[in-house]
């Protein structure tokens, strides 16, 4: 009997299956055909979708059908905050950059700051506090490498006069029935949370709003936010702009060996502020693919599939996959044993995190450049 799990926008449990979530979702996977359209279109293959990170899409060849006659597409995707941003919050961004990098398109990220008030239960989640935290999501995403005039953010509260009206617009096309039976939502959800999809729904054609005509939509998002455009895309076309294209990721697991790391647990995660100190401790507990003891691993080697520490070069931080693949074979022939695996990815974390605070430095002084608001 399969292990029973469960996808939503809010919570994610058990072992998650994706070949049978393609099927519940009614998502498509991105098949080798598919890689092989995108790299000869990009020039490239990121890793993220050679290793099937990236895993599904909605109408992803429409829209490289689109690009190939010479009609551009822009990127969007978001980020609702609630506190501070991880490793695993970076993989949409990580692909936005790369998409635009290789395909020379316009990025617009939105950064909905009502959305963890109104759907939180917690009273020091104040309005003021998700505001605060956008800014600070906002240098974090930057902080990888975006373009200065191709690449807008928003805060919610800060661009309403321009996204509400056009909110507005698709909530007329939600009906309190599709919005309950998609999200689960009782009788004690606000209408807040039941009018956020709506306002989530806008960057997806707001460009087309802005240039009088059509232009094509792509979106990378974590695969549990995948609902919010399912209910949303047909509102999207009834207001006579394209459905926006979808590339899905996989979750990255949690130090501890959980499927998906959660910024609710401190300790499953690594937050892109924690000090060097604080990295160590984490992976130091983190939980591997190996034998019980250092003879065990030797003789009989261990899982990476299983291994968080496997997992975190593989999401993130070894794009090379001859180098992986190299970390992988340690794992399983047992010549790479926990101690050494643990620190290695340590010190590259903590490398990674001190380049990223050095941008984040350097782009505090040019942040409003990189922001709407109305």
């Amino acid at each position: 009997m399969a292990e029973a799990y469960n996808v939503d926008a809010y919570s994610v449990e058990g072992n998650v299956n994706y070949d049978d979530l393609i099927k519940k979702f009614g998502v498509s996977p991105i098949t080798d055909e598919l890689k092989a359209r995108i790299k000869k279109d990009a020039g490239d293959l990121h890793y993220l979708i050679r290793r099937d990170i990236f895993f599904a899409h909605r109408d992803l060849p429409w829209l490289l059908d689109h690009f190939e006659k010479g009609k551009k597409f822009y990127v969007y995707t978001g980020i609702a905050p609630s506190g501070g941003m991880t490793i695993a919050h970076l993989l949409p961004f990580i692909m936005c950059q790369w998409l635009q990098e290789k395909f020379d398109v316009e990025v617009l990220i939105q950064i909905p700051d009502e959305e963890k008030f109104l759907a939180k239960k917690d009273p020091s989640l104040t309005l003021e506090k998700t505001h605060d935290l956008a800014y600070a999501d906002a240098l974090n995403i930057l902080a990888l490498g975006f373009k200065p005039g191709k690449t807008k953010l928003y805060t919610d509260t800060e661009y309403a006069s321009v996204a509400y009206k056009q909110a507005v617009r698709v909530s007329k096309h939600l009906t309190f029935s599709i919005v309950k039976d998609a999200f689960g939502f009782g009788n004690d959800t606000n209408v807040g949370t039941l009018f956020y999809t709506s306002m989530q729904a806008v960057p997806a054609f707001l460009k087309s709003v802005e240039k009088g005509e059509n232009v094509p939509c792509l979106i990378p998002l974590g695969v549990d936010q995948d609902v919010h455009f399912r209910v949303a895309r047909n509102a999207i076309e009834k207001l006579g702009y394209y459905k926006p294209a979808i590339m899905h990721n996989k979750f990255m697991p949690g130090l501890k060996g959980t499927p998906k790391m959660s910024s609710s647990d401190p300790d499953n995660t690594i937050y892109l502020d924690d000090s060097p100190e604080v990295v160590q401790r984490k992976v130091n507990k983190a939980i591997t693919g190996q034998q019980s003891t250092a003879e065990l691993q030797k003789k009989l080697g261990g899982d990476p599939e299983k291994c968080s520490v496997c997992q975190y070069y593989k999401f993130i931080f070894e794009p090379d996959d001859k180098k992986l693949e190299k970390i992988f074979e340690g794992e399983r022939k047992g010549t790479l044993l926990a101690g050494e695996h643990k620190k290695h990815l340590a010190m590259t974390i903590n490398s990674f995190l001190e380049n990223h605070r050095k941008k984040k430095e350097q782009l505090k002084g040019k942040l409003d450049s990189f922001m709407l608001k109305s």
